[in-house]
């Protein structure tokens, strides 16, 4: 009984104690690390319970990102597709930008190679008739757009100018049946006409000899015969040359150099001021009747 009563040491004695010790662990543990093989043993025992400790954290954690990443993902989505619509109608517009200034280009080197005056139009409509080869461009008289005004595209002639309004004017294009144009081949200066098929990129050449020296690949040019057109225009190459025995003429078909079926903008052509080309043929019809009647007054 007398050592169940026993009591030990004080509380303040165990208490400093506890804290020399202390401090001898912590001075022992700075300057020699005699504690670190004990501190990595204890840490490999306790991280179980660590981990369990904290489980719920981390799954609460990770649920959260879990939902907060996919509504996130969601959203990114959603943007992300629409600024995918956006550009991609930006680089449409820009595609048409760039084929459109290409043409343009185009269309300013040709006038700089005719060196003429020239006015850009844009065609706005297509005759729907399958028998007429016709255009509607958008300038008209209020440009000074006149009546048998060449046009061009950037690589040969499209055709001339039948109908004016204010704002807008008809063209009827080189293929149409009722055209007729005068062309003469580049290589050798052999002239002839040019009439449309009916077809958008075809022209035929009658009335040619089966002697007459035209191949196939010949560049077809405006002779300036007539005054519709001015000389030296492409209009078309030769692609087929026949020649049948026992007919007087041979059959030559040639295509249009223009692009006469995919063409936006075409250039109308001065090549000499409407009202300068009235008065000079009016001083030629004069010049003309002058002559006939000197040669009347010098007859007996």
């Amino acid at each position: 009984m007398k050592l169940i009563f026993t009591q030990g040491a004080s509380i303040t004695t165990r208490l400093v104690v506890a804290a020399l010790m202390s401090i001898s662990l912590m001075v022992l543990d700075h300057r020699y690390n005699h504690l670190e093989s004990l501190r990595s043993a204890l840490s490999v025992l306790l991280y179980p319970v660590q981990y369990l400790a904290s489980l719920p954290l981390l799954l609460s954690e990770s649920a959260s990102d879990a939902i907060i990443s996919r509504n996130e993902l969601e959203e990114q989505r959603e943007n992300l597709h629409q600024e995918n619509l956006q550009l991609r109608a930006r680089l449409q517009k820009f595609e048409a930008l760039e084929a459109e200034n290409m043409r343009l280009r185009g269309l300013l080197d040709s006038s700089f190679k005719v060196g003429d005056r020239v006015l850009i139009a844009e065609i706005i409509a297509v005759e729907q008739d399958p028998f007429r080869q016709q255009v509607l461009i958008n300038k008209g008289k209020n440009s000074g757009i006149f009546e048998g005004q060449p046009v061009l595209d950037a690589n040969a002639v499209v055709g001339q100018v039948t109908h004016i309004t204010p704002f807008n004017a008809s063209v009827l294009l080189i293929t149409d049946a009722a055209h007729a144009l005068p062309i003469q081949v580049n290589r050798n200066g052999l002239r002839t006409i040019a009439l449309g098929t009916g077809l958008i990129n075809r022209l035929e050449l009658p009335h040619l000899p089966n002697n007459a020296d035209i191949q196939v690949g010949d560049l077809l040019i405006t002779s300036g015969l007539g005054g519709g057109f001015p000389s030296g225009y492409p209009v078309a190459e030769v692609i087929e040359v026949r020649r049948e025995p026992g007919q007087p003429f041979a059959s030559v078909i040639a295509q249009t150099t223009a692009h006469l079926d995919r063409i936006r903008e075409v250039l109308l052509v001065w090549t000499l001021d409407p009202d300068s080309a009235i008065e000079s043929q009016q001083q030629r019809a004069s010049a003309d009747d002058q002559e006939e009647t000197a040669e009347s007054e010098e007859a007996p």
